[in-house]
């Protein structure tokens, strides 16, 4: 041990595009992952009735199913000449996006939407599941009280049910973002040299440079940046007894 600490000094300077971009990623899957799962938490929780157990099996069913086989199955899904693609082209949104710098014209292989992609994909039960536990745990005649006061369904949602389902939002958001911003597999699979994450420099930097205080550095770094970001966002949402 030679308590080089340049080495970390070093590593920031030489990664921070990969550090930046990892933040970006993660941030962005995990505010898609809200966006789709809050939907489909609150109707298993609230509407699902009786088919409520089949649809959180549906919602777990991904995971019977290695990470590393459902990633690869998105190259197939997101390939050129693709119907996605194909939809994609129809709709202009490819175009949108080549302007924005997160796909190449008429592609979404090997660009950042695909990396984005399959982040959420695999990291949206992570949202789902703390988000419908939250949900279900809120007591129905809070709602029915909300409505003998004349609240229309959109106040009842902003001023009961959202702010009751904090704790599954904040857990869910964790649970994604965290993971998400370590992972390498998605970037390795679905993205290009130009959409490398952190985590495909760590995994180089130990199975492949064999650089390993490089590698240490960025995996301590990367855990600081998470740790400070995560203490924030809990004393900002106001949960930090909650959760």
């Amino acid at each position: 041990m030679t308590w080089h600490f340049q080495t970390y000094v070093d590593a920031l300077r030489e990664y921070y595009p990969q550090f930046i971009r990892s933040l970006l990623y993660a941030g962005t899957a995990t505010i898609l992952c809200l966006l789709l799962g809050y939907p489909l938490a609150y109707l298993i929780a609230f509407k699902a009735g009786r088919w409520r157990n089949l649809v959180l099996v549906l919602v777990i069913a991904p995971f019977f199913t290695s990470f590393l086989i459902r990633t690869l199955a998105w190259k197939t899904i997101l390939a050129d000449g693709g119907a996605v693609v194909d939809v994609l082209n129809t709709l202009h949104v490819l175009d949108v996006t080549s302007w924005l710098g997160w796909t190449e014209s008429n592609r979404v292989l090997a660009t950042p939407m695909a990396v984005v992609c399959g982040l959420t994909y695999n990291f949206l039960p992570f949202m789902i599941l703390p988000l419908y536990t939250s949900l279900e745990r809120i007591d129905g005649r809070l709602h029915e009280a909300a409505g003998d006061l004349y609240a229309t369904p959109a106040t009842t949602f902003r001023k009961v049910t959202f702010p009751l389902s904090m704790p599954g939002v904040v857990s869910g958001t964790l649970l994604t973002f965290i993971p998400a911003s370590g992972d390498y597999v998605n970037a390795e699979l679905l993205g290009s040299t130009d959409t490398k994450m952190v985590g495909s420099v760590i995994q180089s930097q130990f199975l492949r440079v064999l650089d390993y205080p490089t590698a240490a550095a960025l995996s301590f770094i990367l855990m600081a940046i998470v740790l400070l970001m995560v203490t924030f966002y809990i004393r900002r949402s106001g949960t930090e007894d909650l959760v």
